[in-house]
């Protein structure tokens, strides 16, 4: 390990701060590092020629790292200034310990599952193919508008859902927009596609957690709403138009995401969504 890109998100004050402390600390391990300020939205991929990279900022600065890491196989050491932290679960009083660690090897070193979203639409030149770490929704472009999306799984029928829109996540992502929703929680160790209805028309409609190994299609249909988003990771939203068939898929590649475990995981949990298992959270 001899370069690292340390990606600043420009939102968190005390983030830049820390990245300095970071670089002089990785320089006295003999690594070199460079800086990328990320402010929440970014198409560029700077991750190409390092060996590891460094995300100070909450998960949405580590979904934007793993979109840009995953092709390469980088690792992801994330140290968390945001809110949640199910995904950067690196603590800040915790990083230098944690990061003697990982460049020692000793690190847990998890791999996440990953989602390809991928546009199919006739007599156009105009695509849409986009990956990510928590998840593809696709729904009504104004609130409180009901949309028609046929949707199969592997080429057989699931029914055709009249609702606000719906979320495909990863295990990854189960703790997401997917949850709020009223979408299951996943043990991310575990490997499944979660589709979840938002705003389901029909009371029968409910959450299905899917094999990763299969194709999610989805078919907009003509409906009275004409102005369907899709959105992945929530990044820049890209219009839809009727009969647009999108393919969902898991791709081969696995994100890196070193220092998530378990316990991790389920103190988020415990700490930020208040599960208890009883009445008293």
């Amino acid at each position: 390990m001899k370069k690292c890109l340390i990606v600043i998100n420009t939102s968190k004050k005390e983030s830049q701060s820390e990245g300095k402390e970071i670089a002089r600390y990785l320089l006295t391990k003999g690594v070199s590092s460079a800086f990328y300020n990320f402010d929440g939205f970014s198409s560029e991929n700077p991750f190409e020629g390092f060996d590891f990279a460094v995300t100070l900022g909450g998960d949405g600065t580590v979904l934007f790292a793993a979109r840009g890491c995953v092709r390469y196989g980088i690792p992801v050491f994330s140290v968390n200034f945001g809110e949640f932290g199910f995904i950067a679960s690196v603590q800040k009083n915790e990083w230098k310990k944690e990061l003697d660690k990982f460049l020692m090897g000793k690190s847990i070193i998890e791999e996440r599952s990953m989602l390809q979203a991928a546009l199919v639409r006739s007599a156009s030149d105009k695509t849409f193919s986009s990956i990510g770490l928590n998840d593809v929704v696709i729904c009504a472009k104004s609130s409180a508008s009901t949309i028609l999306l046929d949707i199969t799984y592997n080429e057989v029928p699931l029914g055709r859902f009249k609702a606000d829109g719906v979320i495909v996540s990863t295990a990854t992502g189960s703790t997401a927009y997917s949850a709020s929703a009223g979408g299951p929680i996943i043990d991310p160790e575990l490997d499944a596609l979660v589709l979840t209805p938002i705003n389901s028309f029909s009371l029968s409609s409910r959450p299905l957690v899917l094999n990763p190994k299969g194709e999610i299609g989805i078919t907009v249909v003509p409906f009275r709403h004409k102005e369907v988003i899709i959105t992945v990771d929530g990044q820049e939203p890209f219009n839809l138009e009727e009969n647009d068939v999108l393919k969902i898929r898991r791709i081969s590649d696995r994100f890196k995401l070193v220092g998530a475990t378990s316990e991790s995981f389920y103190n988020a949990l415990c700490s930020k969504l208040n599960w208890s298992g009883g009445p008293h959270a």
